[in-house]
């Protein structure tokens, strides 16, 4: 790293957790944030900010006037154009030695595929059951961490589903796909504008202890937020046996 690297990373760099070499590590990663939304906004801010060397943002959509209660990314002046162009300008601004590379499309099939292996890790912040599913299926195959987070009204969860992890569940472990809840989205149901924030900057933080190698990451745990009571759950996740994505799948082995 350069002074102004040094200068620009030095709170990092003195947590004895972190110190140089982890801040290293998180300037090497690359990372796959699937949504420029509630979610990805918070996220993606956070992980430029740290250093994370590339970040890969996946959103087909364009930015709306509906969107700006919660999409922090974005600003009036975006309204129209497409989110990950919206997100890049921003990010660039941000932290300049971030390298930001968008996929103006939604993923899927080989796309998605050639996505996820490209990465370290994948950030989950997209909105509906069919991509969360897709991700999970991809994530096992290519045996990629990933960090999951979901928000409607005032409920939110986050997870990381981390299968180089001996027995770690997957995220079809939690949600079968032949069983997978109804679907609620806030442009029906509404979410409450904080509550993004607050998931998509804890899945910046497990992705950044995953990628940095420290601390205990939410794998094999669910954290449950009320934000309406202030109250979190958090609920231990076991690995189904008999899950139709990762059961027949045998881990690598720790991650080291």
């Amino acid at each position: 790293m350069n002074d102004q690297q040094l200068l620009r990373y030095s709170r990092h760099i003195l947590l004895p957790e972190i110190g140089l070499e982890g801040q290293e590590r998180i300037r090497a990663a690359r990372a796959l944030v699937i949504g420029a939304g509630g979610l990805g906004s918070p996220a993606s801010l956070y992980l430029a900010s740290a250093g994370v060397g590339t970040l890969v943002l996946a959103d087909g959509d364009t930015v709306d006037l509906t969107n700006l209660q919660r999409q922090i990314i974005h600003d009036t002046g975006s309204i129209g154009c497409a989110k990950v162009d919206s997100a890049r300008a921003v990010l660039a601004r941000v932290n300049p030695d971030v390298i930001v590379e968008t996929i103006a499309a939604r993923l899927e099939g080989r796309t998605l595929d050639a996505a996820v292996e490209a990465v370290d890790v994948v950030l989950d912040c997209s909105d509906n059951f069919a991509t969360r599913h897709a991700v999970n299926r991809a994530c096992v195959r290519h045996v990629t961490a990933l960090v999951s987070g979901a928000a409607i009204r005032f409920d939110g969860q986050i997870a990381v589903f981390d299968r180089r992890q001996p027995d770690s569940p997957c995220y079809a472990c939690l949600f079968p796909e032949d069983a997978a809840p109804e679907e609620t989205r806030c442009a029906v149901m509404g979410v409450f504008a904080p509550l993004v924030g607050i998931i998509g900057a804890m899945q910046a933080a497990e992705t950044l202890k995953l990628v940095a190698g420290i601390g205990e990451t939410l794998s094999g745990r669910l954290l449950i937020l009320d934000a309406l009571e202030m109250e979190w759950r958090s609920m231990r996740l076991e690995r189904d046996r008999e899950c139709s994505v990762c059961g027949a799948v045998t881990p690598p082995g720790p991650a080291t």
